[in-house]
């Protein structure tokens, strides 16, 4: 080999090591660049090394290099409705995509192995699945259909693509139209269909209730109690006796407060807000529910399991039973309940400068609700104020601390996601009759303000003790994804700046106070949103974007969240002097899983809670065809455009029904562009639409432009 040659081919080797582009080379010339540059100067062994290290080739046994065959690896595997599907790996952030003809077999939810396509380079991963190791789904929830002796299950699930085959006498006696749930006995192989059998009748599609109970046994959401659990709550569930008061904080004559919806039942926390000096001491008292549900007892391995309570659009599935959570474990008024309390000093600036977290005994004043506490401060409403006027001086108190508490923590970069909630309210049938916002005020922030601060401080407290713990933690967006919403907003003539290829969650911050009482508000604050990732539970402590918190964890609500009384354990053990270093590797022991399980719990409930909100949709847009609405274009696609209601309802606009001209997508400014007209549909353009179709199964809407505006 000439001395040009060789050079050009250890330049090609290098800016592959570089650039991460392999260009072909023949094993023998390896060998003799190899060889050369050894004697030469003996640095390409390093460079051949550290792409063995990289897995860019390989060594065989006669110590040739050659190109890495492709690895293996295994995930999880997630379908889509139009065929092909992702397999996520842990601990890796891009998942593997799996075109259709490359599933083989899989279907939704099963731990697969993946071989990874070679040639890829510079394109996302790309798979093919070579072997399912176990199956995620062992029940499935769907419509049934029968065809003489045999009959089938059509899936509820959109990424389940196949139906279900139901042999003679494995029905249970369903006919046509019965919501059931059947059990897979077969997954089928070579394209034959999956076989099961029903193991129970939810009811028919058409009975009142069925569809959202079909959407609880689609999510294995467990609802009823054995009856082992509930004795064990009839033991528990005891009034507080001296007894149980023993050693702890007497705080009965403090005046506290709760403060709920005036549907609540579960008070799970109170609040009491004092002055001193210059200084204010806010008291959050949070129902000490780890005193009644014992670690590994029944109850507690059933809250674990469920590990949170789920609240759809016409039903709550509580974590813990009614007894519990509506009776010693709610903290009523006028009744001594016990507490674990976290009371804070805080200056005028809005600095938590001291703490304690106790064991105590409380007593509250006054169950107040959200509306009323807003009629007194906001309404100025002289019945109400009346009605609580030894309350008013600590209310006005309170008001004016979490104004505090709101500005400084604002200062600091916490982003605020200031947009309507939807209360979707139901007839006696379920049928829905209204789709309203359900809107934040004085009231709903004071407490929000006040938790978040408990929450941090908690969070902060057992950080610095170095004491096993369970965080709420929110990572840092991913850049593409950032650059995508300024992409986005640019649209609307505004921006949002970076930093070191990350953005600070100040720049968001300025970007929700820019648009704060503009017609786009609500749907540039949704689309932030999306583009963030989900908070999770961790046992390391990486903090919270969102809050802009070094420290974060959930110690507000026991009742409802596992977590919560995870950690209420944790707290006890470390004030009573027993945690000890068997019980920290005790914590350290399990708090992984119950990281994971919990996150993932919660996964769950959002997602049965958004398919109960759509179904409802659905069903009141079904109402309300041939109507024309006013929205905003809230999504742009190659496929047409989705609009979005002041209700909250959003619909898609298929390109196929924009008759007046042929549109491209221009997925640059993510607008929609008339080739003849050069009309533009963009993000938050205003827009008149008709409601044209839905779909129940899949839980959409159909629109078709009846009108626009000019933004």
């Amino acid at each position: 080999m000439d001395r040009e040659l060789f050079e050009n081919r250890k330049k090609t080797l290098y800016e592959f090591i570089c650039d991460d582009f392999y260009v072909p080379m023949k094993t023998k010339e390896i060998a003799i660049m190899l060889r050369v540059e050894k004697e030469r100067r003996g640095e390409l062994q390093e460079v051949l090394d550290a792409l063995v290290e990289a897995g860019k080739i390989e060594v065989t046994k006669k110590g040739k290099y050659i190109r890495a065959t492709a690895r293996d690896c295994t995930g999880v595997y997630t379908a889509n409705s139009r065929g092909f599907g992702f397999v996520s790996v842990e601990g890796e952030e891009e998942d593997i995509f799996i075109s259709e003809e490359n599933t083989h077999g899989a279907i939704h939810l099963d731990t697969v192995q993946v071989q990874l396509i070679k040639g890829r380079e510079g394109k996302r991963r790309e798979g093919t699945i070579i072997k399912v190791i176990a199956h995620g789904i062992e029940r499935i929830v769907g419509t049934y259909q029968s065809n003489k002796t045999f009959g089938f299950v059509i899936p509820d699930n959109q990424k389940l693509l196949k139906d279900i085959f139901i042999p003679a006498g494995h029905s249970m006696g369903a006919v046509d139209g019965h919501k059931v749930v059947a059990a897979i006995t077969d997954y089928g192989k070579g394209g034959k269909k999956p076989e099961g059998k029903v193991v129970e009748i939810i009811g028919h599609v058409n009975d009142p209730g069925t569809d959202i109970m079909s959407i609880v046994k689609g999510y294995a959401l467990p609802v009823e109690f054995s009856d082992k659990i509930m004795r064990q709550v009839e033991n528990v569930a005891k009034d507080v006796t001296k007894a149980d008061m023993a050693g702890r904080m007497d705080l009965r004559d403090w005046q506290m407060v709760t403060i709920d919806g005036e549907e609540a039942k579960d008070l799970d926390d109170a609040v009491s807000l004092a002055e001193e000096g210059e200084n204010y001491i806010l008291g959050v008292h949070i129902a000490d529910v780890a005193n009644y549900v014992q670690e590994h007892s029944a109850l507690d391995v059933e809250a674990f399991e469920r590990g949170t309570s789920v609240y759809l659009v016409d039903r709550g599935i509580p974590m813990l039973p009614h007894k519990l959570s509506n009776g010693i474990c709610s903290l009523n008024a006028g009744e001594d309940r016990l507490a674990l309390s976290c009371i804070m000093t805080i200056n005028k600036k809005g600095k938590v400068i001291d703490h304690k977290i106790a064991e105590t005994v409380i007593r509250v004043d006054q169950r107040m609700s959200y509306t009323s506490v807003k009629k007194i401060l906001e309404d100025e409403d002289e019945a109400e104020i009346a009605a609580y006027k030894d309350l008013l001086p600590m209310f006005l108190r309170m008001r004016d601390l979490a104004a505090v508490l709101r500005k400084k923590r604002m200062r600091r970069g916490s982003i605020d996601f200031d947009f309507p909630e939807t209360k979707i309210v139901l007839n006696a049938e379920g049928k829905p009759i209204e789709i309203k916002p359900y809107e934040r005020n004085v009231a709903t922030k004071i407490i929000e303000d006040f938790m978040l601060v408990a929450n941090e401080t908690v969070a902060q407290d057992y950080f610095w003790q170095e004491i096993p713990f369970l965080y709420r933690t929110h990572e840092t967006p991913d850049e593409e994804k950032i650059r995508k919403l300024a992409t986005l907003i640019g649209n609307f003539g505004y921006t949002i700046h970076f930093g070191s290829d990350e953005v600070h969650p100040k720049e968001l911050q300025k970007l929700l106070a820019k648009i704060d009482g503009t017609p786009e508000e609500a749907l540039i604050s949704r689309i932030t949103l999306r583009s963030m990732k989900q908070a999770k539970y961790t046992t390391d402590n990486t903090g919270h974007f969102g809050l802009a918190a070094s420290c974060y964890c959930h110690f507000t609500s026991p009742i409802r969240r596992y977590p919560d009384l995870q950690i209420h354990r944790i707290i006890k053990e470390n004030l009573r002097g027993r945690m000890n270093e068997k019980r920290r590797d005790h914590y350290n022991k399990i708090l992984p899983e119950v990281a994971k399980h919990s996150s993932e719990t919660e996964r769950r409930a959002d997602e049965a809670e958004r398919e109960t909100d759509k179904l409802k949709k659905v069903e009141y847009m079904q109402e309300h065809l041939g109507e024309v609405f006013e929205g905003v274009i809230s999504g742009v696609a190659n496929y047409g455009m989705y609009v979005e209601l002041p209700n909250t309802v959003e619909g898609m606009i298929h390109v196929t029904s924009l008759y007046d001209d042929y549109y491209h997508y221009n997925e640059e400014t993510y607008e929609l562009i008339g080739e003849v007209t050069n009309k533009h549909y963009k993000l938050g353009q205003k827009v008149k639409v008709a409601a044209v179709s839905v779909d129940k199964l899949l839980r959409t809407v159909d629109f078709e432009l009846a009108g626009t505006w000019e933004v």
